[in-house]
């Protein structure tokens, strides 16, 4: 095949050709999940920022996680709800990378997240005493600041050498735009490419998935020497973590799921499938099980929606 021009080419996305014979349903769909999303995020954020007994490390935390879930919608939803309303399949070569980046660092946060998450339950239970100087607001914003930093940059480097790939392809087995799929399309040896992404993806999945799994079991085996209702509250603590951890961990194997199927026996639809759930779901997820299980944060969302609902109550709070 010839080489194509990466400056003047357009990448065709074929999981909007397929969805065009259903695409006013999609659209329906794809809307009211991304305003599902982005209203119950930002409501346990705003209720997070404007209560000042929810400012401590864990809400911090739930609030970055929840942040980069409107991020990730935002990077995907708008983009396909536009091409869906226009018919448009196609997107730039530099388009794609700049949006398989953002793909993949709000991956890369979602899983850093989780991990500092599972170390401060682990310093909170394990050495509750000392918790407020081990890991104060301060340090909380700090660590997010370098989450945010470290999945930039790990991101960065593949996408970086993906750009300089040529291609002999201009066909994406999906909605929106990845590495790997790029990496697909590309001319010639491409081994550097795939060894690369394969050893930063597994050392950083490997060692995020170890010290979660070490951070947890370490903390039930406290949970089990402390005070029935330390025990009881901490317990239901962590199980709410690691609920959303778990759906991250599912969501994934989606999509790894997706690339280790041989290509041509998987369909197109099948390609969305996997993509889209694995996408889509820790977003709408995240915000259902933490505004549900965190019972300080339940019981504050509760009350600002009675205020809001309530004028004279809300009247009565100012007076």
């Amino acid at each position: 095949m010839e080489n194509v021009s990466m400056i003047s080419t357009n990448l065709v996305l074929l999981g909007l050709v397929e969805m065009e014979k259903l695409k006013y349903l999609y659209v329906v769909i794809s809307l009211g999940t991304y305003l599902i999303t982005v209203i119950l995020c930002s409501t346990i954020v705003f209720v997070i920022w404007t209560e000042t007994s929810l400012h401590e490390p864990m809400h911090i935390f739930i609030c970055n996680l929840l942040l980069n879930g409107m991020f990730g919608s935002t990077i995907f939803f708008p983009k396909l709800l536009t091409d869906l309303g226009s018919g448009s399949k196609i997107i730039s070569f530099a388009g794609c990378l700049v949006q398989s980046f953002c793909m993949h660092t709000f991956a890369a946060v979602e899983l850093f997240t989780f991990t500092i998450m599972a170390q401060d339950r682990y310093i909170a239970v394990g050495q509750p005493l000392r918790y407020a100087t081990l890991m104060t607001n301060g340090k909380a914003l700090k660590y997010i600041g370098v989450i945010w930093l470290i999945a930039i940059i790990a991101v960065f480097v593949p996408v970086v050498m993906t750009s300089q790939l040529s291609l002999c392809g201009i066909n994406i087995n999906n909605v929106f735009c990845d590495n790997m799929s790029l990496i697909r399309l590309a001319c010639g040896d491409t081994s550097v490419n795939n060894i690369f992404g394969a050893v930063e993806a597994f050392f950083i999945n490997i060692s995020a998935l170890l010290m979660v799994i070490y951070c947890y079991i370490q903390t039930f085996r406290i949970c089990l020497k402390i005070s029935k209702e330390a025990h009881q509250k901490a317990v239901r603590t962590l199980v709410t973590h690691l609920v959303a951890f778990s759906n991250y961990m599912v969501a994934t194997l989606f999509l790894l799921l997706r690339y280790r199927l041989n290509s041509n026996a998987l369909s197109i639809n099948g390609h969305i499938l996997f993509s889209v759930t694995g996408f889509v779901t820790p977003s709408i997820v995240n915000p259902l099980i933490y505004g549900i299980r965190t019972e300080a944060l339940k019981i504050k969302i509760a009350q600002k929606l009675r205020k809001i609902s309530d004028p004279h109550d809300l009247a009565k709070s100012k007076s």
